[in-house]
This record gives structure tokens, sequence and C-alpha cells, in this order.
């Protein structure tokens, strides 16, 4: 027992090449993590030695606790330098394209009607003119299809008796009538648009015209299938159509497009205080004397007939007053021409020359001139200074009359 105790006092030595860990780690050049000692004596010696501050700051003679403090605040501030370099790389950093989605909304795109000036899809203007005779005699009224027309010319058939021709390719009115027939001049006006032309029969002048100027013909003596005539009215005036059942028989004629000369338009201009807002037409007899009142409200004519307002009835029977934008009255040269089965005389306009213009729009009134050099041209019209006038987009309505002494305005 002694000699176990003996041994247990004494250890053998170690041998000469034994070594610890640590010593094992040292002579390696390695540091074991578990066992280094941090000396913050050391720390210092460090920093000088890596940022320089050796002669700024005395860090052997700082107390333990400074050199604790001055630990943390060098590594807040190492940490605060790399929070700052890391934004200011990634703000530098181009970041990749973000694709835009676009959604193309489509945007209807309108043009000036060539035959009215108001704005319509552009495949209206390569529709037909289709120009309309719609008669005026008391058994006759009140009309159907007249508000819509883009252009109405206005003159006497015969016995005092006024007539229409209606001309439309921007609208489509289901019901137009009383249609009655033809008279030479107002082939000749419908011609300056390229129209074609739908009437009843017509004038013994007027038929050897069409033939003649070859005019875009739509009798309905020989195109009966696009005209119906009406129960409610007796014979003659019980004859209506439509366009499209017009138009339907343009196509199967090969009359597709009108090539014509609109009127030149412009943005209506009202006058801040009226010049112009009565109008009167004198022709021939009560009757068929036509008037306007202006509206500065709406910028339009409304128009009366006989005293009474001339109102215009669809196929539903909603009456509508007829109230142009533009009243144009021309004054024309005049004849009594043949006369006809009841004894009554034919009217002759000499429509192809020229003549005074009095054109009312606005609320005012421009004096100039009416020119038209054929029938296949464009009737025209120019103020005093020749120059051309332009008319506010919407339905033009002109009145032949055969002295300016029927005229009368205020």
């Amino acid at each position: 027992m002694f000699n176990d105790i003996k041994e247990r006092s004494n250890p053998p030595k170690a041998s000469a090449t034994f070594k610890t860990p640590e010593q094992t780690a040292a002579a390696e050049g390695k540091i074991n993590p578990a066992v280094e000692m941090v000396d913050l004596d050391e720390i210092p010696k460090k920093i000088e030695k890596r940022i320089g501050f050796r002669r700024l700051i005395n860090f052997r003679k700082l107390s333990k606790k400074n050199k604790i403090i001055f630990a943390v605040i060098l590594v807040i501030i190492l940490g605060l330098a790399g929070w700052l370099a890391y934004k200011h790389y990634h703000h530098h950093v181009t970041k990749p394209a973000v694709a835009k989605v676009i959604i193309s909304i489509p945007v209807s795109k309108t043009v000036p009607s060539t035959l009215s000036g108001l704005q319509v899809d552009p495949s209206i203007n390569q529709l037909p003119v289709t120009g309309v005779m719609v008669e005026n005699e008391i058994a006759a009224r009140p009309q159907s299809g007249l508000d819509q027309a883009g252009v109405v010319f206005e003159a006497l058939a015969e016995g005092g008796i006024t007539r229409f021709i209606a001309l439309y390719q921007d609208t489509q009115p289901s019901y137009i009538g009383p249609i009655r027939s033809a008279r030479p001049y107002y082939v000749s006006w419908c011609m300056g648009f390229d129209c074609d032309y739908a009437h009843v029969g017509g004038s013994p002048d007027a038929l050897n015209d069409i033939t003649a100027w070859g005019t875009k013909d739509l009798n309905e003596f020989y195109n009966g299938g696009a005209y119906q005539r009406i129960t409610s009215r007796a014979a003659p005036h019980n004859v209506y159509s439509s366009i499209s059942n017009l138009n339907t028989l343009e196509g199967t004629k090969g009359y597709s497009h009108s090539n014509f000369q609109g009127f030149p338009r412009k943005v209506a201009t009202p006058l801040k205080v009226p010049t112009t807002t009565s109008i009167s037409l004198n022709l021939g007899t009560p009757d068929y004397n036509a008037s306007y009142a202006y509206n500065a409200t709406t910028n339009v004519y409304t128009r009366s007939q006989a005293g009474l307002p001339m109102t215009n009835i669809d196929a539903s029977g909603t009456a509508v007053q007829i109230a142009p934008k533009v009243v144009i009255a021309i004054i024309v040269p005049f004849s009594l021409g043949a006369l006809d089965s009841s004894n009554a005389y034919y009217s002759n306009y000499m429509v192809i020359g020229s003549g005074a213009a009095y054109v009312f729009q606005d609320g005012g009134v421009t004096i100039g001139t009416w020119q038209k050099t054929s029938n296949t041209t464009q009737i025209t019209f120019s103020d005093a200074q020749g120059q051309s006038l332009k008319l506010d987009s919407g339905q033009t309505w002109i009145t032949a009359l055969t002295t300016s002494s029927d005229l009368v305005y205020k």
C-alpha cells in the first residue's frame, strides 16, 4: 500500500517527446479557440498596427475599462461603415428592367361627313349620296325623312307648288316621303353631289335629261320593289321608301360610291348678339311661303310653313320640327315652261350660272354669290370679296327665289 501511495505522489515524468495539445497547436501556428484567452492589453497593439493610430492615441496608458469602451465603440463604427457600404453598393446596382404592360384601348376615329360636315365613321363617306324627291302639297304634309337629310333644295315644281330634293349619305331614315316626280333643275342640283336620283316618274324634260345627262337613275316606275305605297294616304301622295331599300337598289345597279366636292365647313361660331333672328321667304302663295326663327340657344333655324311650324313625322308617328343649321336663299333666273297634264306650267330655273346668295348662320347673314358651272359640278358660295364661304356643320337648307324682293329678314 505504501508503495502505491508513493507511486501516486510521484507520477512518472513526461517523455521528452510528449506535447500537450496547446503546445502542438502553438508549434503548428494554430490557436485552439477553446482555450485561447483574450488579453485586452493586446487589442490596442493590434489596432495600432492595423489602422495607424499609434501616434494618435496611447492605448497602453488607457485603463482597462476605457480599453473595453474603446473596443466597443470601434466595433460599432466598423459595423456602421459596413452597413453604409452595403447600402451604397445596392443603390448603384442596376435593377433589372420591369416590363410594362400596355393595354391598348381602341379609339374611335371620326372624320367630317363630306355631305353634312358632321363627324362620322370614315366608311360613311364611301357610301353613295341618295337624292329623294319629296313633295310639298298640302295633302302630303307632314312629310317624313326631311329632318335627317344632310342637304335640302327647295323650289317651285309647278302651279305655285314647291317641292324638295333631300340628299342623304350619313343618315339612314327608315321612312321617306311622299316621293314624287322629277324636274330638270332638281336633277342638276343632285348631280353636283354625284347622287343616285330617287323619284316617281317626272316631267318630259326631266326624263329626257336624266337619260342625256347620264344621271344614276332610281325611277320607281322601273324599280318598284324599292318603294312602297301606303294605304293611309291617297295616290299620288302615298309612295315612300327608306335609305336601306334604296341602298340595296343602288347596289344592284353598281352605284356604290359618290365622288363629289362637299361644301367647305367650319366650327359653329354663334354671334354673342344675333343680328338676324327672322327670315321670310315668299314662294308665291301663303300655303307655300316659308319662314325661319333663329334659336340662339341651339344655334338652329326653326322652320314654319303657311304660318305653322313645319313638322316631320317618322314611322312611329313622332313629330319633329324642321330646324336646319344653315339657311341659304339663292336668286335664280326663272321662267314658265310647258303645261303639265293639269294645265299648270312647269317651272324653269336656270341653275347653271350664278346669282346672289344670302347665307344665314350663327345668327347673322352674309351676302354673296352662288355659282354652278355644269350639271356635274357642285354649287358653290362665296362672299362679296369672292372668298369661299364656309358653312356650319349640320343640315343646310337651300331655297331658290326668283327675286331678292322675295326675301325679307330682320
